[in-house]
């Protein structure tokens, strides 16, 4: 097999022109804008003055053409909804706190009222919007339905006699809960509530709802309380919201999808509620996208840290010689080089998310919509799960320093935990990941007879007996070759990872085959089945993603260094779930301590290369100015 070698040196430069992809201009002047900026760390700051700052910095930054990206041409934006997300996403890089409040301002607030709303809304707000003349907030969450947002219990009730809704909240679980720009700058909401009208309910629609009059002072009717200190993302002001009998214009109703006549009449192009619910939503994941991506600048930043730390930092001397740099040692290495690869696996991924979120038609087919939506949420659970353990293993990586808020590592930590709830919790997009994979077993689900059961239950023995076999042809080499290069054979990779998540996708449906008399009891105990389901899938997107990243790559040292870096992703995650693989008889005991074997080898090797992959996101140097690193 012939495996390229690494160059001795690989310019940074080279690995940044392919990291910035499609919006590399836009990556470069948001970069300089950040440069220009005097970044104020927030680490002395208490929680007013951290406001005051984030919002100091928003203001600067609606004076940039930024925040319109993402807007329509027709009201002053640029209809970039791609260069928008990657904006968003660039902003963790510095104060994660700007980041979401920018991202609550224009992408969920502004972005509901451009997508859910028609033309008198948009011609009304979107202008202020994105000038900052009107800030607001999102309104989704309640006290008693996070995720379950179908069933939240604030209502809008139409009232015909005078043509307006009047917004309630019946019960304290109704009470709108971590409201970003809530407790202290916003002055109007996207309220999501159930659209009630000639005492039927139509589901969850959202209305634009003013919560403060010019004086900053809550409306009649609105009850506002801030949520006070958080772990985290204290210049972001969440608060709570509950509305006593509010009333709001008919028009107040976002009615792109569904709208309220004078005499109360419900109209909408989707006849079904339900589908209608899952529409709306799905329009709304550009906040998903964006958050994954900024968990994926923030994890880069510490990254940067922590290796930069590792060069520096010396620990124990060699037996008649000097004290080791830290990063010599395979331990240090295993605790940030795996994860310095798949750092660059989820970027490549999320690089091709992005694209397809820009790229996708207003009118695409609803199945190409869906896949989408599956793979935002994956993605967004994979940045973040992987943006809380590897900051986490950067602050150990750092010791003692790494604990001092000066040195940005405990910030980044509180800052992105939150990142695993928010935006959809990880658990649930993930069984959203798993319940669309599922789809194609629909056939089967819809006939439950005992005939239809038997015939099911054939299939998966045949499967099981074929084994995949084009894979398995592949897979097989592991097995029975004892050449450890079969190791670094990109199409051995993929054809695993294939493998696995073919066999584990039949072994939850065939579980949940047997749902027909206790539907939530058969899921709910497999579970597990279905959410290691949703795993394997986006481990195998990512490293398509990212194995085609490195054929694209037209810079022969650059590619040389990326395909070691993938073959670490890849064997890494295999090593990670040996079990698995042990146990579905997909390696041997000694093909699995090759894997270990291999992973410490490319540690080794990619030692040298450590600063260069980092340097290459380019991370202006302000955002790295941690005392720890000055020699």
């Amino acid at each position: 097999m012939d495996i390229p070698a690494v160059p001795a040196k690989v310019d940074p430069d080279a690995l940044t022109a392919v990291l910035d992809g499609r919006w590399a201009e836009l990556r470069r002047g948001v970069r300089a804008q950040m440069a220009a900026e005097d970044f104020r760390d927030p680490v002395a700051l208490d929680v007013e003055a951290h406001r005051a700052q984030v919002l100091e910095q928003l203001q600067k930054l609606a004076t940039t053409d930024r925040p319109a990206l993402g807007f329509d041409r027709a009201y002053g934006g640029k209809s970039d909804v791609g260069g928008s997300v990657m904006s968003f996403e660039m902003l963790g890089l510095g104060d994660l706190s700007l980041m979401v409040k920018a991202g609550v301002q224009w992408g969920l607030f502004g972005g509901a009222v451009q997508l859910l709303g028609t033309e008198r809304h948009h011609a009304k707000y979107l202008r202020r919007i994105m000038d900052l003349d009107l800030l607001g907030c999102f309104a989704m969450t309640e006290h008693g339905h996070g995720s379950d947002v179908q069933h939240l219990h604030t209502t809008a009730t139409y009232d015909p006699a005078a043509r307006e809704f009047v917004v309630h909240s019946p019960d304290p679980g109704a009470t709108k809960e971590y409201i970003g720009n809530a407790a202290r700058d916003g002055h109007a909401a996207v309220v999501f509530a159930q659209l009630i009208t000639g005492g039927e309910s139509r589901g969850v629609h959202a209305f634009f709802v003013p919560i403060r009059d010019d004086a900053g002072t809550a409306l009649p009717g609105v009850t506002i309380e801030d949520c006070g200190p958080k772990a985290g993302l204290n210049g972001v002001d969440n608060g709570r919201l509950t509305f006593n009998h509010v009333r709001v214009p008919r028009e107040a109703l976002l009615n792109r999808f569904g709208d309220v006549a004078e005499d109360g009449t419900y109209t909408s192009p989707i006849e079904s509620d339900g589908r209608r619910f899952f529409t709306m939503l799905g329009t709304l994941i550009r906040g998903r996208v964006s958050v994954g991506g900024s968990a994926g600048s923030a994890t880069k930043r510490a990254l940067a840290l922590a290796v930069r730390y590792g060069e520096l930092r010396r620990q124990f001397k060699r037996p008649g010689g000097d004290e080791v740099v830290i990063l010599d040692y395979l331990g240090h290495q295993r605790k940030l080089l795996p994860a310095l690869a798949k750092t660059y696996a989820l970027h490549f991924a999320q690089e091709e998310l992005v694209a397809k979120l820009h790229d996708i038609a207003p009118d695409a087919p609803e199945e190409e919509q869906r896949e989408l939506e599956s793979r935002a949420a994956g993605l967004k659970a994979a940045n973040t799960w992987h943006a809380t353990k590897t900051i986490q293993a950067a602050r150990e990586a750092c010791g003692g320093a790494g604990y001092l808020s000066e040195n940005l590592l405990a910030g980044l930590k509180a800052d992105t935990d939150v990142f695993t709830t928010f935006e959809g919790d990880n658990t649930v997009l993930l069984q959203l990941v798993a319940k669309g994979l599922l789809t194609q077993y629909k056939e089967h689900f819809a006939d439950l007879s005992p005939l239809a059961t038997a015939r099911f239950v054939a299939e998966q023995l045949v499967d099981a007996v074929l084994e995949r076999t084009s894979a398995r042809k592949v897979i097989e080499r592991l097995t029975e070759s004892d050449d450890a290069e079969v190791l670094f054979d990109r199409e051995w990779q993929l054809k695993l990872f294939e493998d696995r998540e073919g066999h584990v996708l039949d072994g939850v449906a065939n579980r949940l085959r047997k749902a027909a008399d206790d539907p939530f009891g058969v899921f709910n105990a497999a579970q597990d089945h279905v959410l290691a389901a949703g795993r394997v899938h986006v481990e195998r997107l990512v490293l398509e993603a990212f194995a085609r990243a490195v054929d694209a790559c037209a810079d022969p040292e650059a590619k040389a260094l990326l395909t070691r870096v993938c073959d670490l992703y890849a064997l890494s995650a295999i090593e990670d779930d040996r079990a698995w693989f042990l146990e579905h008889g997909r390696l041997t005991s000694s093909r699995s301590k090759a894997v270990t074997a291999a992973v410490n080898g490319l540690c080794a090797e990619l030692r040298s290369h450590a600063r260069t992959l980092v340097d290459a996101f380019a991370i202006p140097e302000q955002f790295l100015a941690a005392p720890m690193l000055q020699s």
